[in-house]
């Protein structure tokens, strides 16, 4: 018993920082508090005193903000940072040396009786406000974003963040098929058409910047397609001209370069700015 206590001490200074002498961490974290009375309360429910768990566990509710029921399993040197909000289902299970932030939930998506909740393996670390739903695996070693929203199973060492969760890093990433583009010239229709990848390189991990970047690859090959579908008429036939493009209006886009510049609309590129940028993309098309 001893044992396990100087455990899941040892285990908050091993990730808190701000923790300084045993005395501060036995007395004043809410986490290793709702961690003793469920060890508590999960004993009295594996002996039938169904009762007296709920009630205990619903004693550390009140007392630390933390929400466990006592059917759910726990694992060793497990570590709630702050605490607040977290709730873990009956039948979830968590491994050992996994963390937990601040509102994270473990929960159910099924009113039927049986495992309903997701299961933890060993070092996984959940991030404030995520919510695992349902009864699936989170890999051991995986990271989950906060606020990430997660619905299927994730793979060992994965990172998942948005909503829903999506997976942006694996330990053993899949291997991609190079794409045969000109890194100068995908940057030249970036600037053509006003895209920044939101301040986000492509090596770094955002699922949406590297949608937009995948959409840009594919116009950037239909580009050229054209124009050598272009360059081939001109050779067949030599009265053969280009058609012009319709001109965008300064006025169809005016808003849109203003939230783009400064993020508020009305502070952006002025009236002659945005005229010398039309004319600039006027010409690039037309040439």
């Amino acid at each position: 018993m001893f044992q396990r206590l100087r455990e899941d001490i040892n285990s908050v200074f091993d990730r808190d920082p701000a923790a300084r002498n045993f005395l501060e961490v036995l007395t004043n974290y809410p986490g290793l508090h709702a961690l003793l009375l469920h060890r508590c309360s999960h004993w009295m429910w594996k002996k039938n005193l169904k009762w007296l768990a709920r009630t205990l566990s619903t004693f550390s509710r009140w007392l630390t903000g933390i929400e466990i029921h006592p059917g759910a399993t726990i694992g060793r040197r497990f570590f709630i940072d702050h605490g607040m909000g977290v709730v873990i289902g009956e039948t979830a299970q968590v491994g050992d040396n996994v963390t937990l932030y601040q509102g994270v939930t473990l929960g159910g998506t099924s009113w039927n009786k049986g495992k309903r909740h997701p299961t933890l393996e060993d070092g996984v670390i959940v991030g404030a406000g995520a919510k695992i739903l349902g009864p699936f695996t989170v890999g051991a070693g995986a990271k989950i974003g906060s606020n990430a929203v997660v619905t299927k199973e994730v793979p060992a060492g994965a990172t998942v963040v948005g909503i829903p969760g999506k997976i942006v890093k694996r330990a053993d990433p899949d291997v991609e098929e190079a794409l045969d583009v000109d890194p100068a010239r995908r940057e030249a229709i970036c600037q053509k058409f006003g895209f920044d990848a939101y301040g986000v390189s492509q090596d770094m991990p955002d699922p949406v910047a590297r949608s937009m970047q995948a959409m840009l690859d594919h116009m950037h090959a239909v580009d050229e397609r054209i124009e050598r579908m272009c360059s081939t008429l001109r050779k067949l036939d030599a009265n053969y001209r280009d058609g012009q493009l319709p001109a965008l209006r300064d006025e169809d886009f005016a808003d849109i370069l203003d939230e783009n510049d400064t993020g508020c609309p009305g502070l952006g590129r002025t009236a002659p700015e945005r005229t010398s940028v039309s004319a600039e993309n006027s010409q690039t098309r037309n040439s």
